[in-house]
């Protein structure tokens, strides 16, 4: 269990470590991360094998200045091309890489930039992962909404001309059944335009009940693509199960949703085969689902509640500027968001040569959008945020910002006739 993750067990609190102990005694715990658990939905597809023997091969200290500048020039942007884009010895050509990547943004996405904001509703979850806020180990307010609550909190979110929201579970599937998600769906569908979700992986016929419910799409972090890294950050739960969550997004499509978006956790592993892994997985289904809307985040590691002690491996802005740009070069027709996780300064400037869509209003607790937007207080025990968020701007002061920037800010470009 030894990594640079790992909560001691010093820091845990009574009740957690009374169950850490009693966890640990079962069975399942630290199984296989490769093996599936029972219900679990085993589908078959090449596109894994196909990502992960292009991970796994990709050198990037091979790179040259050389391949950068052919790179450059070539209209259509090759896997090699991309790889060369994201090693290192592309970092000195970053001005013309930008330039390059708002040329492309330019070109299929004009100069819009798409608002949404995240609605946690939950905060309860069966996993270890040892990085994140809402680990089952954590001692956190935990709270779950229920339906009246939700309610209030999406209106108070439209209320602001909110279109667009994103449903966040932490991954407990006891305690935030697929029941309970479809019907915070059902309500959502009353509020906005457009309904996204990012839950626990199910299987594909529970994505086609939420879309049915009213999900548009599903986003999923893989996280790290680095199977032996995973396997030391995921410690108990559903969630350690690597394969299953790799093909979340396929079971999604099959299911019916309109779109999917995919992300690694930058700052768990080596970000630069991340990365890579994360485009290829878009890559690869976007050739299988030509008629899905895809999309890429690109988060770092930020600082969560109760642990001090985290040490990622540094990314710095330099290099998620390049790896955002590289994206959008190599996957032109691809949205890219940057979370709230950022800086206004970097997202104002980001926006403006790769990204096409921001989070506004954000909130990573539970049940605090009425004191954040109102100011009242809420009558709702709140519960504890997931992470510390860095850009707090409102829907209109972010709106005002964009447009500031010469740019035209969009709350929805989707209607169902």
């Amino acid at each position: 269990m030894e990594n640079q993750f790992f909560v001691d067990s010093e820091h845990l609190s009574p009740e957690a470590l009374e169950k850490k102990h009693r966890l640990e005694n079962e069975p399942s715990f630290r199984k296989n991360h490769m093996e599936y658990l029972p219900g679990m939905e085993i589908i078959e597809s090449d596109v894994c094998e196909n990502v992960m023997s292009q991970m796994n091969s990709y050198d990037y200290s091979k790179y040259t200045a050389d391949d950068v500048k052919a790179a450059l020039e070539h209209t259509t942007c090759t896997i090699e091309d991309f790889k060369a884009l994201l090693s290192p010895a592309a970092e000195p050509f970053l001005e013309q890489i930008a330039e390059r990547a708002r040329l492309e943004t330019s070109k299929h996405f004009g100069n819009t930039v798409y608002l949404f904001t995240p609605l946690y509703i939950a905060n309860y979850c069966e996993n270890y992962c040892v990085y994140c806020g809402f680990n089952c180990y954590n001692h956190i307010k935990r709270m779950k909404l229920n339906m009246e609550q939700i309610e209030k909190e999406m209106k108070v979110i439209a209320d602001s001309g909110m279109e667009e929201i994103l449903i966040l579970t932490g991954e407990s599937r006891g305690l935030s059944n697929v029941e309970y998600i479809g019907e915070a769906c059902k309500l959502a569908r009353k509020y906005f335009r457009m309904v996204g979700l990012e839950i626990y992986p199910v299987n594909t016929d529970e994505y086609r009940y939420l879309h049915e419910c009213g999900a548009d799409y599903v986003t999923v972090f893989q996280e790290t693509y680095d199977t032996d890294k995973y396997e030391k950050l995921h410690l108990l739960g559903h969630k350690r199960v690597w394969p299953y969550r790799f093909d979340a997004q396929e079971r999604a499509l099959r299911g019916g949703m309109r779109g999917v978006a995919f992300s690694a956790l930058l700052g768990l592993s080596d970000f630069h085969k991340d990365a890579l892994a994360s485009a290829l997985h878009v890559y690869y289904l976007q050739r299988k689902y030509p008629h899905a809307e895809m999309s890429l985040s690109c988060p770092r590691l930020r600082p969560i509640i109760n642990n001090d002690k985290i040490n990622p491996l540094d990314v710095h802005e330099k290099q998620l500027c390049q790896v955002l740009c590289a994206y959008r070069i190599f996957l032109p027709y691809v949205g890219i968001t940057v979370s709230s996780r950022e800086s206004a300064e970097f997202r104002n400037g980001i926006v403006k040569i790769a990204a096409t869509k921001v989070s506004a209003g954000v909130s990573t607790g539970i049940g605090d959008h009425e004191s954040k937007y109102t100011g009242k207080e809420s009558e709702a025990v709140q519960g504890d945020e997931q992470f510390e968020i860095d850009d707090n701007r409102s829907l209109d002061k972010m709106y005002k910002d964009i447009a500031d920037e010469g740019l035209q800010p969009v709350l929805n470009d989707y209607l169902y006739v």
